[in-house]
């Protein structure tokens, strides 16, 4: 009996992978890399110029030596370890063979310009290194990135390369990414933790720094605080420079504090018993400023 073997007939949709099925494959496999992506790979093959990096492309992906890390690098085992999966940042799409270039570096730098910027936002202080000076101020060293410090806001301001290789305490006054300008504030961080120890109802000490036609400028030792004319006295006071000198001690109340304009304001008005006692007797008003600070809170609106 002679039987002929007949020609299958199955399909791909009879077993069960269809057009749309292959499609699908092939546009699940369709990797596309575009510029600025982070991606992740493994670290495959190390090689003179950089690494060879496994992103799921046509072919690996490869990463230079010199952004292998934020700091230069002589051997690549030490930040790439082979097999170790990593992320990394796209700084050029595929080429004719379909390779793409990768960074660390500039994913590290990515990063750090977001935490600066969180940093920023929430008003923390952190601390930097100077590594240069010029007539405008220094340059310093912030977790790798470069930053600028102006000589107004340093506490320091003459002899600036006396600075170069310490460490200062900074707040921020610009962070911005696109322009990598990154300005910053040794000012700022002092005031900050002056302020961080200063309330409303708080009795302070200073002296007299400056005497304007508004008011006395109290300097507080890190921060400077203002007694304005009507805050003075409940009298009226025609010349502020015929009652007060500067590099006078004074105490005072503080009545309010603006963080976020660096602004304190200051009362000796509300110790006074009655109208114009500070100008008539400040010597006991000053002697006896602790025991009247009880009853003079109590008219603060925060009291």
């Amino acid at each position: 009996m002679n039987s002929e073997s007949k020609p299958s007939s199955e399909t791909p949709s009879s077993i069960g992978f269809s057009p749309d099925d292959f499609a699908q494959a092939l546009q699940e496999h369709d990797y596309t890399f575009q510029k600025g992506q982070v991606v992740r790979g493994r670290v495959a093959v190390h090689s003179q110029e950089g690494a060879y990096i496994e992103i799921g492309g046509k072919s690996t992906a490869f990463v230079p030596i010199q952004e292998a890390a934020l700091e230069n690098v002589t051997d690549l085992s030490t930040v790439l370890p082979l097999n170790e999966e990593l992320d990394f940042l796209i700084t050029r799409e595929q080429n004719e063979e379909g390779q793409v270039t990768l960074s660390r570096r500039q994913l590290a730098i990515q990063r750090l310009w977001d935490t600066l910027l969180e940093k920023q936002e929430e008003q923390q202080a952190l601390q930097v290194r100077v590594t240069g000076s010029n007539k405008g101020g220094v340059t310093v060293d912030v977790m790798g990135l470069r930053g600028f410090i102006p000589r107004s806001h340093l506490s320091q301001r003459e002899n600036l390369n006396a600075l170069k290789g310490e460490t200062l305490t900074v707040g921020f006054l610009e962070v911005n990414p696109d322009t990598r300008k990154l300005v910053l504030s040794e000012r700022l961080a002092t005031q900050a933790a002056t302020f961080s120890q200063l309330e409303v109802g708080q009795l302070v000490e200073g002296r007299i720094a400056n005497i304007k036609p508004f008011g006395l400028f109290v300097d507080l030792g890190n921060t400077t605080g203002l007694i304005h004319i009507k805050q003075i006295s409940q009298s009226y006071i025609a010349a502020l420079s015929s009652h007060f000198s500067i590099g006078q001690s004074i105490k005072a109340i503080i009545i309010s504090i603006d963080e976020g304009k660096g602004r304190i304001s200051l009362s000796t008005r509300i110790l006074e018993n009655y109208p114009g006692e500070l100008l008539e007797n400040m010597d006991e008003v000053m002697e006896s400023a602790t025991a009247r600070r009880e009853r003079a809170v109590k008219s603060l609106p925060d009291a």
